[in-house]
């Protein structure tokens, strides 16, 4: 890896396996890319950071946010607890709402995620009747805003309300999105008059302007809801794998052993990648049980075997879906391994469900990872090694976006003059 190197951190650890950790040092260039990661690195010509023998690991990824909705609970609580009592609570809610408040709220949501360790976002952004373009333009500009210290990427989310019943209309929508500068194609296809047809028009969208989809799918524990099996079909049907991701899933832990590993099975093959949402699936699904109440999340360990590409994201923060959450996917991470019952391996899987996994799914490529080349995107912490960080955490963490701290203790501290 060539580059003109500017900044050298001594004195890491960097990560060996979940239960292990050695000495590094980490060499950076002043386009923000790694040059070099080994023990002992000479570089007296460059700036260097003693960070005191911290853990450094890559950012986090949380692959599924909604920014547009965070911090709302109490303008808009969810009297039911249900899904639907969420959506129309918000929905209710929205119809006042301006672009300058969206943008206000999910900035400060951005900042508590970036300081949490959080280096890429992928937020679902409404586009429906009540907001029109407002909560895409709003998380726009807040992508602009904040390129020094997150990659942020914009999903055109058609709500339930987006269509009422006329597809052109929706996709009308997501079209006027798309020329906004939406990264990717969303929508709720089981809400939708005709699912089939929606999730058709959805793949249409994406595949005209070569966008990568990420739906809410099949977020209820009806067995019969099993819309995802035709996204997986039609993914194969149109060569999309790679680009596609069912988000929640969860009806696939209602059916079947058998149904349930055709389906996933399918996915695997067709290239179908999977992001369950622990948080939202806990507090919204199983409101109608009085005894053996479901956790509702998909079948997380049964994919991971099958080699499904599956992340684990915050969803919502504070607000109708969610009334609960602080921004930081560790503490997601171990919700994952509670409520999906990981066991072998189950903070090495979790970890990679919060780094790896998502990076992959949202094709960050090269740039991203713990290796020569890709951007030092980082998060140094006070933690012996991985299975340590997602079990406890660390309230110690300085966070690194493209070779610059913007959180943490480490932001505030000079770099050491060269010898």
């Amino acid at each position: 890896m060539t580059g003109q190197p500017r900044l050298l951190l001594r004195n890491g650890m960097s990560p060996v396996g979940t239960g292990g950790s050695a000495p590094v040092d980490i060499l950076i260039s002043a386009e923000g890319r790694m040059l070099d990661i080994a023990p002992g690195i000479s570089a007296s010509e460059v700036m260097s950071i003693d960070v005191g023998g911290r853990l450094v690991t890559p950012g986090f990824v949380d692959m599924h946010q909604h920014l547009d909705k965070s911090f709302t609970l109490a303008d808009a609580p969810n009297r039911d607890g249900t899904l639907m009592g969420a959506i129309e609570a918000f929905r209710a809610y929205s119809k006042g709402l301006e672009k300058e408040n969206i943008l206000k709220r999910a900035e400060a949501t951005l900042d508590t995620c970036v300081a949490m360790g959080t280096s890429a976002i992928r937020t679902h952004a409404n586009l429906d009747y009540e907001l029109e373009l407002k909560s895409v333009e709003a998380m726009c500009e807040l992508r602009a805003k904040s390129r020094g210290r997150i990659h942020l990427e914009v999903v055109a989310f058609a709500t339930s309300s987006a269509a009422r019943g006329d597809l052109a209309v929706a996709r009308e929508l997501l079209e006027r999105a798309i020329a906004a500068g939406a990264d990717c194609i969303g929508g709720t296809p089981n809400l939708a008059p005709d699912p089939r047809n929606y999730i058709d028009m959805l793949l249409d969208v994406a595949e005209r302007h070569d966008r990568c989809v990420d739906l809410h799918i099949d977020e209820t524990l009806d067995p019969g809801a099993r819309w995802f099996d035709y996204l997986v079909e039609q993914t194969m049907r149109r060569g999309m794998g790679g680009r596609v991701v069912g988000s929640h899933v969860s009806s696939l832990s209602a059916v079947s052993d058998d149904e349930a590993r055709r389906s996933i099975d399918a996915a695997a093959k067709a290239g179908v990648a999977v992001c369950t949402l622990p948080a939202a699936n806990l507090f919204l699904q199983g409101r109608d049980r009085r005894q053996l109440v479901p956790r509702g999340l998909t079948r997380v360990a049964e994919m991971l075997d099958a080699g499904v590409p599956v992340a684990t994201a915050s969803d919502n923060i504070q607000d109708a879906f969610v009334p609960v959450g602080s921004g930081d996917l560790l503490e997601i991470a171990r919700w994952t391994i509670l409520a999906a019952h990981l066991m072998e391996d189950a903070t090495g899987r979790a970890f990679r469900m919060i780094t790896d996994a998502p990076a992959q799914i949202m094709r960050l490529g090269a740039d991203y990872g713990f290796r020569a080349g890709a951007f030092a995107d980082l998060v140094v912490s006070r933690s012996e090694n991985v299975g340590r960080l997602v079990a406890g955490g660390a309230a110690d963490r300085s966070v690194m976006h493209r070779g610059e701290f913007v959180a943490g203790p480490l932001c505030g501290i000079h770099t050491a003059a060269p010898a």
